[in-house]
């Protein structure tokens, strides 16, 4: 495909900076065979929370908060108390008697945003409906995008060698249901997109210092493709180059706003009409309006922190807070997942002598995975990074992938015979006709549910898959020294450079389950959107070579020769965990691995009982075989909507040694990254979490936080009626409309309540202070985060605990008595309303003025 547009050299629109500060609002979205989480308010860091939901506001009329009624609910079941209120009022100076905020919870909030002069023609002039252009022009160019872009689905695509904006206006043009005024127009516009753009903002006559703000807009009413295009914007960035689509689809929608209008200014009441909205929607104050959404918010987010660090400071038994530096038993590394917390606290309840540790689950390996014998090529990697070795399958004898390779590549010819029919509509229908009973096996197999093999594994027989392990390519950057760095950061930042015991597993985790375009968003996020099997065995066999632990060695981390390590995937929907390569035990470690797999299957048992009842399968809590046969359905159930709740309800980063969490519930809602400031003198690991896991982390909890508050723009809607685009490039709610982002309602909400609730992630660290400073001194990125509030930053004392806030260590409530009054508004000093929220005015009786209202 090419990205040329058609543009004139060096020619630049008047509105370039306007254009390029639109495109910064947009945040990615991954397609979906690797859709991770992303924060959907990526493009607004730069803005402190509270103006950056003003600005949503303002914009679109987009809620940065969940509904009051919501706030209520919280408030009436104890969830938020007084103490929390009070808390909130005293650290944003807001001079209200909470009664009055109690009281403002019944009063309605504005919904508001900028109108465009499309949404002028959708009525009349008693507000009937007559004709809804936003939606027909949002439909235009959503299918003429997801043409453009498909490159798996479709048999037959436009031609896109002009570029997207070219052909978008050759579209508009051939477009025979449009009206001939709209279609000379279309004519009458210039081909080159900076100059498309000079004519649209010209023709809509908008005063030059509210263009920017028009840009905003435009962008926004078509962000589900816009996310798309950004997400090829990421990736060029990536390779080190730039991608012109986002700022060519902007321009698309800004000019059939250019389209629709007749040319008329003063003489046109539709035009008169819209500058007069325009302007009063410009004029509303939007900041005062979120005062009260915004105090409740942070209300309730006061009240998880106090849950959390009551938790963590509690007394707790003397063997749980061990170095734990004798010889321990089975050693096991999860990812950072917040699922993966309740497994090891699970293991470790079991068995006194187990160790568990946490990573980000690609563990390390910056690898691109191609399974044998086929062209995908899938990276195994956080979406921040790029993949720079490439891994295969091989049975360790060239012959014999060569053949399994042929043998394979038959039995995908063979499945895809059919998939032509699939594409075309009615085509599940016409395969069955078409094909007859020989449709009946594929359509038994699903309809009995028995589970079809995964990504990995289509096209093998059962017994060739137990040949095939991941292995470096010869010809990659993946020699001993490479693989013992890697291996070396990893055990080092998990403080795992001595003691070793008798069994190491590394254990990834995936999600398995049928029917689920959007079943990437369960799988592990930190292997871009994959299952981490290929990671987990891939590390396992590297450890356990001869030249990689030598080399290990010389960097101080001496592996005895009686460890023996072991790859492992945790299936996140029924908790049960498969150990691969056994075979490779020496029969001197059969023992140990027997009481694992024993461990392992109660502790299995234990997190489903734990689970069982937000699954609505509490009746089935103790009678374990009867819920794993649920749970094992749910996987191969075509019509299930809420195979797991994935990491809905995630609030907190926890970076700290195990011996810190370690015998604490902390509900299935924490990130846990193991960490030793003693081992890491210079925060050389620290500042690699706090620069890599902890943004992954922030992603997804911004990601779930906005499917929830805004799930129309941030959500992709009802899972039900989702249809695929372009064979991996998103989903349409229905067959029309904008590229849906996000978490669909079934993944955070039951049909009763809200199964996520919304809170801006806690980052909770123990290091001492100045390592903490020195590194958010050189990552003004990272600190860009907590100052303006997206994320909240706590550090763990011997006395406690104390927040990172206005550049200053300042003492955290952990344990408030209702009557009394939060410490920190009684000891810190008195901040006005515009350090809280930047874009309000300095007097704080504005602020009371506007709640008693």
């Amino acid at each position: 495909m090419s990205n040329t547009a058609a543009t004139q050299p060096g020619r630049k629109s008047h509105w370039h900076a306007a254009l390029e500060a639109a495109c910064q609002i947009v945040a990615p979205a991954w397609p979906l065979d690797r859709q991770i989480a992303v924060s959907p308010y990526w493009g607004l860091r730069n803005q402190p929370f509270a103006a950056a939901a003003a600005t949503l506001r303002t914009l679109a009329g987009a809620s940065l908060t969940l509904s009051r009624a919501d706030y209520r609910n919280a408030w009436q079941s104890g969830e938020i108390a007084p103490r929390h209120l009070e808390q909130a009022l005293g650290e944003q100076a807001i001079p209200l008697a909470p009664q009055r905020a109690v009281a403002a919870l019944d009063e309605p909030a504005v919904h508001a945003g900028l109108p465009l002069l499309s949404d002028m023609l959708e009525v009349d002039a008693h507000g009937a409906r007559t004709n809804a252009w936003p939606a027909r022009v949002t439909q235009q160019i959503s299918k003429y995008c997801a043409a453009y872009f498909d490159e798996f689905q479709a048999d037959w695509r436009p031609q896109t060698l002009p570029g997207l904006f070219a052909g978008w206006r050759a579209s508009v043009l051939d477009d025979g249901s449009l009206a001939e005024p709209v279609r000379r127009r279309a004519a009458a516009m210039p081909c080159a997109v900076d100059a498309a753009l000079d004519w649209a903002v010209e023709r809509l006559a908008v005063p030059d210092s509210q263009v920017p703000q028009l840009l905003q807009v435009i962008v926004l009413r078509i962000g589900g493709w816009a996310s798309w295009c950004a997400y090829l914007r990421w990736e060029a960035a990536l390779a080190q180059t730039d991608d012109p689509h986002l700022a060519e689809l902007l321009v698309m929608r800004l000019c059939w706003e250019g389209l629709l209008h007749d040319g008329r200014h003063d003489g046109n009441p539709t035009w008169v009409t819209w500058m007069a909205r325009w302007s009063a929607a410009r004029r509303h104050d939007a900041s005062h309006a979120i005062v009260v959404d915004l105090l409740w918010q942070r209300a309730q987010e006061i009240a998880y922190q106090e849950t959390l660090f009551t938790r963590l400071l509690a007394p707790r038994p003397a063997r749980t807070l061990t170095s734990f530096r004798q010889t321990p038993g089975a050693q096991l590394v999860f990812c950072i997942d917040v699922r993966c917390e309740r497994m090891r606290r699970a293991i470790e309840s079991l068995d006194a002598d187990a160790r568990t540790y946490g990573f980000a689950g690609f563990f390390g390996l910056p690898i691109r995975y191609s399974p044998l014998g086929t062209t995908l090529a899938r990276p195994q990697v956080p979406g921040l990074i790029a993949a720079t070795a490439e891994v295969t399958d091989s049975t360790g004898d060239r012959a014999r992938d060569a053949q399994l390779a042929l043998s394979r590549q038959e039995a995908l010819r063979r499945r895809g015979s059919t998939s032509a029919f699939g594409r075309l509509p009615s085509g599940a229908f016409a395969t069955v006709e078409i094909l007859g009973l020989a449709s009946l096996p594929k359509l038994l197999l699903r309809a009995l549910g028995r589970p079809l093999p995964t990504v990995e594994y289509t096209g093998l027989r059962e017994r060739d898959r137990r040949e095939l392990r991941p292995r470096l390519q010869a010809d990659g950057p993946g020699s001993t020294g490479w693989a013992a760095d890697l291996a070396a950061t990893l055990l080092r930042t998990i403080g795992l450079t001595d003691h070793f015991g008798r069994l190491l597993v590394v254990v990834a985790h995936a999600a398995r389950t049928a029917n689920n375009p959007q079943a990437a968003g369960l799988a592990c996020g930190a292997c871009g959107g994959h299952s981490g099997e290929v990671n987990a065995r891939l590390l396992a066999a590297l450890l356990n070579e001869h030249e990689v632990r030598c080399a290990l060695a010389e960097h101080g981390i001496p592996i005895p020769r009686h460890t023996v390590i072991l790859g492992a995937l945790h299936d996140t929907v029924t908790d049960c965990i498969e150990l691969f390569d056994e075979e490779c035990i020496p029969e001197t470690h059969r023992a140990d691995l027997e009481q694992l797999r024993a461990t392992l299957a109660l502790a299995g048992a234990r997190v489903r009982s734990e689970r069982a009842a937000n699954l609505g399968l509490a009746h089935l809590a103790e009678r374990d075989p009867a819920l794993l046969k649920q749970l094992r359905r749910r996987t191969r159930d075509w019509a299930e909507t809420r195979p797991e709740w994935g990491l809905a309800d995630n609030a907190a980063l926890i970076i700290a040694p195990r011996a810190r969490t370690r015998g604490v519930d902390l509900q299935g809602r924490t990130f846990l990254h193991e960490y030793c400031s003693e081992d890491d003198p210079d925060g050389t690991v620290l500042e690699q979490i706090l620069t890599a896991p902890l943004i992954v982390a922030h992603w997804i909890n911004l990601q779930y936080y906005g499917s929830t508050v805004d799930p129309e723009r941030f959500g992709s809607g009802n899972k039900v009626l989702h249809n695929v685009v372009g064979g991996r490039l998103g989903v349409l709610e229905g067959c029309a409309g904008d590229l849906r982002i996000g978490l669909s309602r079934q993944s955070v909400h039951d049909g009763s309540h809200w199964r996520h609730t919304p809170l801006r992630l806690s980052v909770v660290v123990e290091a001492p202070r100045a390592v903490i400073e020195s590194i958010l001194e050189r990552h003004p990125s990272i600190r860009e985060l907590i100052d303006n509030q997206w994320l909240y930053l706590f550090r763990l004392t011997e006395r406690g605990v104390e927040r990172f806030f206005s550049r200053d260590w300042r003492p955290h409530n952990t344990g408030i008595t209702a009557a009394a009054r939060p410490e920190s508004t009684q000891s810190a000093p008195a901040r006005r309303a515009d350090e809280v929220f930047p874009m309000l005015k300095p007097d704080a009786s504005d602020l009371s003025q506007a709640l008693s209202r």
